[in-house]
């Protein structure tokens, strides 16, 4: 087998682990969102009124997020330096053990620290994922390379919820989808500790080259930094990465908002029953799943000013999109809402899969992708933290004709970020910097 081969071999087995390894984190993720309603359940009949339980657990979620932000500024500076792969499986081996800690909690104080504690731990699982692909994947192709990546948390995510809406259906209660998912998780930890490569180097080939223009320049092929401030001020003197950081802000806090809230909204307003709404809830991912492959393929093709159009008129049209969901009477269909709810996937979470992937290696090259992934998704995160209490909170005031309103309003306010962004990307590649 000649070079070329090898590398096409290992390369294939690197995003066949990293797809699955990622994947996998949801079981532990999307196992708090699922499980939402027969925990709300169980709570009421211990006495706490559903509204509240309803909230005390979106605070919950929210402290998660919360967590997940703080972890992703630390992560993304310890793969740089340390290495993606052991971000890589750190994440999956406390999310493992924190999730068994949720499912023997009995109340809200250890509920609380066993979800912060997860979402933190997790927090190292996708800066660990940008640099591996760093050392991996040449620059030319990125969005492709990092779309297929992306199917880790959009199919995995689809793929979980379907699975824990079959365990639900056959009567499977919430702490045993809680400890079935921390147990396949374990078995995909073992899988990509014997079987992941941090490098080609690591198996004797020539890593691909980084992207020539990103904002380290040649230190762009170093994957190892000098320091802090050598890592740090490229970075933070840019004021196109801190557009981006914007950005991608508007997109997690209404990915983050769907993740968490669909099965509910599917349950109490659509009136689907819990694993129906368990089950439907997986076309958000699945829908977004195809739209990142469409987005990964055309970003290569139409390069980086593609990308930032790809990333204006999916905000524009996500807006309207949620307007429609909100304000259209669909009388007793419990088709054209969960439609809808596919719509706004497909549109969004394409060009949301480019700010900590694609865009995150176009920055940081193998010196510093990680950090620029983790300060990128951090930020959103922080912003995102909204997504639970907050709009828990909206939904029970105003309905979720107000939440969705709200999350139109973050489209459009998004998008004159996104027009300006389009802007400079279409002068960086005429050569007018």
């Amino acid at each position: 087998m000649n070079q070329q081969r090898r590398l096409l071999y290992w390369q294939v087995l690197t995003v066949t682990l990293l797809v699955i390894g990622y994947a996998g984190y949801y079981l532990c993720r999307s196992d708090l969102s699922v499980a939402l309603p027969l925990i709300v359940q169980g709570l009421t009949e211990r006495g706490i009124s559903a509204d509240v339980a309803r909230v005390r657990l979106a605070d919950i979620a929210s402290l998660g997020v919360l967590a997940y932000a703080i972890g992703k500024f630390v992560s993304g500076g310890v793969a740089d330096f340390l290495g993606g792969r052991r971000n890589f499986l750190a994440g999956m081996g406390g999310s493992v053990l924190f999730t068994i800690l949720f499912a023997l909690a009995g109340g809200f104080p250890l509920f609380t620290l066993s979800w912060f504690a997860n979402r933190l731990v997790q927090s190292t699982g996708w800066t660990g994922m940008v640099k591996i692909s760093s050392r991996w994947f040449s620059y030319a192709t990125y969005g492709t390379v990092m779309g297929v990546v992306s199917l880790s948390y959009l199919f995995g995510d689809a793929a979980s919820r379907q699975f824990m809406a079959v365990l639900i259906g056959r009567g499977v209660g919430w702490r045993g989808v809680f400890f079935i998912a921390a147990g396949t998780l374990f078995v995909i930890f073992l899988l990509n500790l014997f079987l992941l490569r941090e490098t080609p180097k690591d198996v004797g080939l020539e890593e691909p080259h980084a992207n020539p223009l990103n904002l380290f320049k040649e230190e762009g092929e170093d994957p190892e930094p000098r320091g802090l401030g050598d890592l740090l001020g490229p970075l933070v003197r840019s004021w196109v990465f801190w557009l981006v950081c914007l950005l991608s802000l508007g997109f997690t806090l209404v990915r983050e908002t769907f993740n968490l809230w669909t099965p509910t909204y599917f349950n109490q307003v659509v009136g689907l029953n819990p694993a129906g709404a368990a089950q439907e809830s997986a076309l958000f991912p699945f829908f977004g799943g195809i739209s990142v492959l469409v987005a990964g393929y055309a970003s290569d093709r139409f390069k980086r000013g593609g990308r930032a159009a790809i990333i204006f008129y999916g905000l524009v049209l996500t807006g309207i999109t949620l307007l429609i969901l909100g304000y259209v009477d669909f009388g007793a269909s419990k088709v054209w809402p969960v439609v809808l709810v596919t719509v706004v996937a497909f549109l969004m979470l394409g060009p949301y899969s480019y700010f900590a992937g694609a865009i995150s290696l176009d920055f940081g090259g193998k010196h510093g992708s990680a950090t620029a992934a983790g300060i990128i998704d951090g930020i959103s995160y922080l912003g995102a933290v909204t997504a639970g209490g907050g709009m828990g909170r909206i939904s029970v005031a105003y309905g979720w004709k107000g939440a969705f309103a709200v999350l139109a309003g973050v489209c459009w306010l998004s998008s004159v970020a996104a027009l300006a962004y389009l802007r400079h990307q279409r002068k960086a590649v005429g050569g007018r910097q």
